[in-house]
């Protein structure tokens, strides 16, 4: 391989290592790898066996010598490392500034990992700079709005370990917006309109005024008085302000409509209810929101919420746009998620396929890895199509750290290696932190994977995990050879975790993402293990306990 390769490889995994405690991760050295060598992806079985030898050599070496290496490589490096960016330096906050921001989500459908992103980013502003949140429901579109959402979206932002100063409900505000409309109706910026969607939108696209726009002070406000009384479709309320705007939204826009459906909270106490942007400008002045960091798709919004503000006397908040991140091949639009849930090609809101919240969670995703993947990520308007993968480096650091490990046998094989001695013997749940702790017993019998048992060669040396070396001489016969690991790195072929026919064992399941179902053996150290915990077992991937009684698993990654 190249000497430039390695000594990227090198570098990048020195990197990773001394940020993180003298651990790197080989997943996080892959993407900067081929970052600047891309045609190395269709040589990735050279590659990764590359990189993993680089990280075994660099992860035994003591943090200091670590940092000596990389210092040799890149004088610059540690200098680099202790420079932490600060995503929201561009807002140019001053020392002192009083800062509030707020997320406000509709309890419309279960929150994904874009909803992670705009409440994390405002969260963590406020955070940063000692100010105060606000989680707010924006809920004053009957029609979408669903009961129970209220409560998933609570559990899920709470599971984000995002805490608020203060929880707001839009719908609560009604009379405001009232008050606020009436006063835009005696002051003529405001009318009753009484045309049809199709005339409405008609006159905004050719910019000529309908005949509602000239109605008198008096009689505006007589028929608003009216409103409630009326059924859906009859009329609206619109904002005076320019058909002829080039920015399209600024057309006399629609501020209130009738609504017959009744609310989720305030059941048939309303029909006429405030639109989006009219209620949306209002709650953030009244609550003297100073910072909103929101995704780009509202950004034509922006003009007509500013204008709405500063026509009502609020003092502007200034809000930011970034792009939307999409994870590639996976379904984002709730419509779609929805009509897949109800044909059952989804098994639910939490399929191991989705990114939304109660998936992720679900699979074995760890909030602080979310965290970390969304501020990553950035502020920026720049779409960006990412993967699976680049999630799960940052959850994959983290479970690495913290999981114990275990054996997990799919579609069990039995073997019997002649002359194998009888013993008892201990393997660590963890190889760093926790010592010991699986206790085994063994004789002649094992159970191996039917995949390991199918791809095994007449004649080559085997290892089982810690325990043993054997030779497969063929048909059915395996013959023991000695416990060293100095014969296996001479002789061996290959490694394969195991389970002793005389230790306990219990039959399990794992669900992989594809929603495939992969059956096998646990030892028996999974019984103490709750719902929700995530291991991993070993040569095959980190799981989560999703059901103990049946010792279920998801698949995380």
């Amino acid at each position: 391989m190249d000497e430039e390769v390695i000594k990227l490889m090198k570098k990048l995994a020195l990197l990773n290592a001394v940020k993180h405690k003298g651990k790197a991760n080989p997943g996080a050295i892959v993407g900067g790898v081929l970052g600047t060598f891309p045609d190395l992806k269709s040589n990735m079985k050279e590659v990764m066996p590359k990189i993993n030898e680089l990280v075994n050599e660099i992860n035994s070496l003591d943090v200091d010598v670590q940092e000596k290496q990389l210092l040799d490589i890149d004088p610059e490096a540690l200098e680099k490392k202790h420079e932490e960016r600060d995503i929201f330096g561009f807002l140019n906050i001053k020392e002192g500034e009083q800062i509030i921001t707020a997320f406000p989500p509709g309890p419309e459908k279960y929150p994904h990992i874009g909803h992670a992103k705009a409440l994390l980013l405002n969260y963590e502003l406020a955070k940063r700079h000692g100010g105060k949140f606000i989680l707010r429901f924006e809920d004053t579109n009957p029609e979408l709005v669903k009961a129970e959402f209220y409560d998933i979206m609570l559990e899920n932002f709470k599971w984000l370990n995002v805490s608020w100063d203060e929880l707001v409900y839009a719908s609560d505000y009604m009379d405001l917006y009232y008050k606020h409309c009436r006063a835009l109706l005696e002051t003529e910026k405001a009318y009753y309109c009484t045309c049809s969607s199709e005339e409405i939108k008609k006159g905004r696209e050719t910019g000529v005024a309908c005949k509602c726009r000239t109605r008198s002070t008096k009689e505006n406000l007589a028929l608003w008085e009216a409103m409630q009384l009326q059924e859906p479709g009859i009329a609206v309320i619109r904002l005076k302000i320019d058909l002829q705007h080039k920015n399209s939204t600024m057309r006399d826009p629609i501020i209130f409509r009738i609504i017959d459906t009744p609310h989720a909270r305030l059941g048939t106490k309303y029909k006429v209810w405030p639109n989006y942007d009219f209620q949306n400008s209002i709650m953030d002045g009244y609550l003297k929101v100073t910072h909103r960091l929101r995704s780009k798709e509202f950004e034509m919004r922006n003009e007509l919420q500013r204008y709405i503000q500063k026509l009502l006397g609020y003092k502007e908040t200034n809000i930011y746009e970034f792009a939307r991140f999409n994870l590639k091949g996976v379904e984002a639009s709730g419509r779609i998620i929805r009509e897949k849930v109800n044909s059952g090609e989804l098994i639910g809101w939490d399929d191991p396929s989705l990114t939304t919240l109660v998936a992720l969670r679900r699979r074995g995703f760890q909030p602080e890895a979310i965290k970390e993947f969304v501020l990553k990520t950035g502020i920026t308007k720049n779409e960006s199509v990412l993967t699976w993968d680049d999630l799960i480096v940052y959850n994959r650091r983290l479970l690495d750290d913290e999981s114990d490990r275990y054996f997990f046998v799919a579609e069990p094989t039995q073997i019997k290696i002649e002359g194998a001695p009888k013993k008892e013997f201990d393997l660590n749940l963890h190889p760093t932190k926790r010592k010991g702790g699986r206790h085994f017993s063994s004789m002649e019998e094992f159970f191996v994977s039917k995949k390991d048992y199918s791809e095994m060669e007449e004649g080559a040396y085997y290892r089982l995990i810690e325990c043993l070396n054997f030779r497969f001489l063929g048909g059915s016969v395996f013959e023991y050879i000695d416990e060293s690991v100095k014969t296996y790195k001479e002789k061996g072929s290959a490694m394969m975790h195991y389970i002793p026919k005389a230790t306990e064992h219990f039959n399990a399941s794992i669900m992989m993402p594809d929603k495939s179902i992969v059956e096998g053996i646990v030892e028996s150290g999974v019984k103490n293990l709750e719902v929700g915990d995530v291991i991993q077992f070993e040569r095959m991937g980190f799981c989560r306990l999703d059901n103990k009684e049946k010792l279920r698993f998801w698949f995380t990654h």
